[in-house]
């Protein structure tokens, strides 16, 4: 499939699904708004990764193209992900809130293997489709560090479970060689979950500070060793990918 996609192609345009996402994106969070009791910024920060996420999509997808079923299910759990990760630096104010902060992170974490599912089965993968989702999954994972700070469950440090995507991708701006593609790694995905999963668990009002530290510490040295196997990895074949 072209990456821009095909006018013709039958189902919503992508003009269309940005919109049908919006109103779910602004229902939800109206919704959590008025639950929580949330402050304008909460409104801001949403606004703001909804027109990021519109110009991505766009940037790839004719406005008048169909961006596939598969796209559709990511762009789904994206406004999830927007409500989430909007309302994470408040998650202090959410009382007993948090627990279905919780179990919306959950449905997110479940909606995941949706759009692979459906890309796989309609034979529908697409370039963009891996990098939506993968970045989608970054946006995720920095919106629960963050309320897990908030929360208090843990230092500042935890930032860099989120963070550590976006300073690879810093970092390849300067050596072009971090840029090349990795293979599949069952590793990787295996490490990403875990971290999801800690953060989830952490947030939960049972849940310690020292344990949920200890927990996402474990994590944090599982994703620097796997930042390094993939670093020393793209390192080796520097000079290959060069000549190519």
């Amino acid at each position: 499939m072209d990456s821009k996609g095909d006018s013709a192609s039958p189902g919503l345009t992508a003009l269309q699904d940005l919109t049908w996402a919006l109103v779910l994106t602004a229902g939800l969070s109206s919704a959590l708004a008025l639950l929580w009791s949330l402050p304008a910024f909460f409104w801001l920060i949403a606004g703001v990764l909804f027109i990021v996420l519109s110009g991505c999509v766009l940037r790839h997808w004719l406005p008048d193209s169909d961006i596939g079923p598969a796209n559709r299910a990511t762009l789904l759990r994206a406004t999830l992900v927007i409500v989430l990760f909007a309302s994470a630096p408040f998650a202090d104010r959410l009382g007993q809130g948090v627990w279905l902060y919780g179990i919306l992170a959950l449905v997110a974490l479940i909606l995941d293997g949706v759009d692979g599912a459906i890309a796989r089965a309609t034979n529908s993968q697409t370039e963009f489709g891996a990098r939506f989702d993968m970045e989608l999954d970054a946006t995720f994972l920095l919106g629960l560090c963050v309320a897990v700070v908030a929360l208090d469950k843990a230092g500042l440090w935890v930032l860099a479970l989120g963070l550590m995507r976006y300073g690879f991708l810093i970092a390849g701006c300067f050596w072009r060689w971090l840029n090349h593609p990795l293979p599949e790694s069952f590793r990787r995905k295996t490490i990403c979950v875990w971290q999801i999963v800690s953060l989830m668990v952490a947030i939960l009002p049972p849940i310690s500070p020292v344990f949920a530290s200890l927990a996402l510490a474990t994590a944090l040295i599982l994703l620097i060793c796997s930042f390094y196997v993939d670093i020393y990895w793209l390192f080796q074949r520097r000079t290959a990918h060069a000549t190519a």
